[in-house]
């Protein structure tokens, strides 16, 4: 684990609190007012440093420890690829640098994370692939190189869908990412490893890549902004390559203020990125300057309702994002139902991954001129690759022509597109689109993600936001997109932004520190007249976070109870206490007359239980011939005293 320097830290249940060393006494307890790291936005820490309340130094270790436990242990979210192991000295040079001359800017200091498919000079850059394991880069990436001179500090690499070829985040070098809301399901991709970690407060703003959604997608099931820029608005040289046609890059944020602020910092031509010359007849966006709180008053936004499908697993998202949609209403915003004809059909068959992708990796890895490998042929051949991306990689590499028809076909549909979206915001004044980010709740890890949305925006080229917009009720996040037309990118991230003010969707994921197992104790005791008593239940419980089998052993002798018919894991519900989920007993079950008990039990939690079991929304409750209704029941709570191995404990008192 890395020590943090000059830095007191207090645990809490997904929070880190920091304090400069001068806030503490000789006792080394807390004088004046803790900062909060975890959640800080970009600005916080901007002015944190800038009263020297923290150093970026602090900054850089506490996120350090974050990792280490969170993701290296704990849920082991495994969102981290590498860590940059000049990261320290990096931070001091930054911190003397602001001492002596001031802040470069808002991102002085400023610990960020970056997808692996990033060039960087100083680390690996592998795009999640072994095969490219040992690669680094001769230059960093353009945007990268704007990171730096705008005094950011890279923390490391996130982990990806490998060679951003899928949206579940899996890789040979990086395995598999968990989402830090429900750690049973994907993070979403391929940007999954940035997404996951942000959401988890590894760092404050991250980078990814997008070539079809793999910046919104991720955004959409982490609670986070992500904005899928204007192709060409942010410069792709340096980002190794899907398809150079659709690819874009850029940050993803837990605010729209954090997304704005690194925006700005990465916007702007490039001689070696033709698509940049955009800037040729247009001037630099200002992302901060153009966040408006009332950005929704008076816009003008259509609902395309060709994107929120018609199938029975798409309604649930629907209602919701429809839901969201009626609160921008009630906000100023003026929403009309529109669709565009044949859009399914158009879409089909539009996207161009699969007539580049093999031969731009080639010209990336020939460029490199010190990459291991040559081809998408060569890794396949050499069986250097993740067997769950074999079918994807197999059929990419059946390309034969660089410039067959059916490339030619699928550009002719994205002009189509591109006329298509145009002719219709232009001939009713919409600010923008709306519609799901994903139609469909989160997958499960291990099955594929249904009812991505993305194409549109990725066929056109056009700029498209998730936007976060609240969580469904087992308590996965959702987000819905705005699109619109080419450069519009502020205005669409002044309406997000507008949305988030007014509303409160952000959630802090409930990380907890443990190890592989955390641990229960309950007990319960009746009380005499005089306040007396022995514990009359003790139920020892494990939670394997790996399997999420739950373990419980229940020990009963209180003849005060009367006869016990049952002991059992209950929820609670929307009117106090709801169903039971498992009866301790059967299978090693010692009779209960006269309050004698004993009983084991073993159940394999669903994703949603889990949740409660985090939230402590899960009962032991005890019935007897006393207590027939069940009166003799507590909630489990988390004791965040303990760091490595969590105890769980209940409170339990007869009503």
């Amino acid at each position: 684990m890395y020590l943090v320097k000059r830095l007191h830290i207090c645990v809490t249940i997904g929070f880190l609190f920091l304090a400069s060393c001068d806030s503490f006494s000789d006792s080394g307890t807390v004088d004046s007012t803790d900062f909060e790291v975890a959640e800080a936005t970009i600005m916080e820490l901007h002015d944190a440093m800038s009263k020297g309340q923290v150093s970026s130094l602090d900054l850089v270790d506490v996120y350090l420890d974050r990792i280490d436990m969170y993701d290296q242990n704990g849920p082991k979210l495994n969102s981290i690829i590498r860590l940059n192991p000049h990261v320290r000295e990096q931070a001091i040079a930054l911190d003397k640098e602001r001492i002596e001359k001031g802040m470069r800017g808002l991102l002085h200091g400023i610990p960020i994370l970056l997808k692996d498919n990033y060039n960087t000079v100083d680390m690996p850059t592998s795009a999640g692939s072994v095969a490219l394991s040992s690669f680094i880069p001769q230059s960093d990436a353009f945007q990268v190189t704007k990171l730096r001179e705008a005094g950011a500090v890279i923390l490391g690499k996130t982990n990806m869908h490998e060679l951003a070829a899928g949206i579940t985040t899996i890789s040979s070098l990086g395995g598999q990412t968990k989402n830090p809301y429900d750690t049973s399901r994907n993070p979403g991709g391929s940007s999954g490893g940035t997404g996951a970690a942000i959401a988890a407060n590894f760092a404050t703003i991250g980078w990814g890549s997008d070539t079809c959604g793999s910046i919104r997608i991720p955004a959409s099931n982490n609670n986070l902004f992500g904005l899928r820029p204007t192709k060409g608005l942010a410069s792709t040289q340096g980002i190794i390559p899907l398809s150079h046609t659709q690819d874009v890059g850029g940050p993803l944020a837990r605010t729209a203020t954090d997304l704005a602020i690194g925006l700005d910092a990465i916007v702007g031509r490039d001689p070696e990125d033709s698509y940049t010359n955009i800037f040729a007849s247009n001037d630099l966006p200002d992302f901060v300057e153009a966040l408006d709180i009332e950005a929704l008053k008076g816009s003008k936004i259509g609902v395309l309702t060709n994107l929120f499908g018609g199938s029975p697993e798409d309604q649930e998202i629907g209602l919701l994002v429809k839901q969201a949609i009626s609160r921008m209403e009630e906000l100023g915003s003026t929403t009309v139902e529109v669709s565009i004809p044949k859009l399914d059909a158009m879409l089909q068959g539009s996207s161009v991954i699969g007539h580049e992708f093999k031969w731009d990796l080639i010209d990336y890895l020939e460029d490199s001129n010190v990459a291991p490998v040559n081809s998408l042929e060569e890794i396949v051949r050499s069986g250097l690759f993740h067997v769950a991306l074999e079918g994807t990689f197999r059929r990419r590499m059946s390309d034969e022509e660089r410039d067959d028809p059916e490339y030619q076909k699928s550009l002719e549909k994205q002009r189509a597109l591109r006329i298509a979206v145009i002719t219709l915001m232009e001939s009713m004044e919409l600010d923008a689109l709306v519609y799901p980010t994903l139609r469909r709740p989160i997958a499960m890890i291990g099955s594929s993600q249904a009812g991505s949305t993305c194409q549109l925006s990725a066929s056109t080229g056009f700029p498209a936001l998730s936007v976060p917009a609240g969580f469904t009720e087992d308590g996965l996040p959702f987000g819905m997109e705005l699109l619109g037309l080419p450069l519009t990118d502020p205005k669409l991230l002044a309406l997000g932004y507008s949305f988030e003010q007014n509303n409160e969707n952000r959630r802090n994921p409930s990380l907890v520190p443990s190890l592989s197992e955390l641990y229960f104790l309950t007990q319960l005791q009746l009380l005499d007249e005089e306040g007396q008593g022995l514990p009359t239940v003790v139920a020892e419980s494990h939670f394997d976070t790996e399997t999420s089998m739950l373990t419980s052993s229940v020990r009963i002798q209180d003849s005060a109870l009367g006869d016990i018919h049952a002991v059992t894991l209950q929820l609670s519900g929307e009117e106090g206490i709801g169903g039971i989920i498992d009866r301790i007993g059967p299978g090693n079950f010692v009779t209960g007359e006269g309050g004698t008990f004993q009983g084991y039990s073993r159940i394999l939690l669903e994703p949603t239980t889990v949740l409660k079991l985090k939230q402590g929304q899960i009962f032991l409750t005890v019935f007897s011939s006393l207590y027939p209704k069940g009166g003799l029941k507590g909630p489990l709570t988390i004791d965040d005293s303990r760091k490595e191995s969590l105890m769980l404990r209940s409170s339990m008192d007869p009503n």
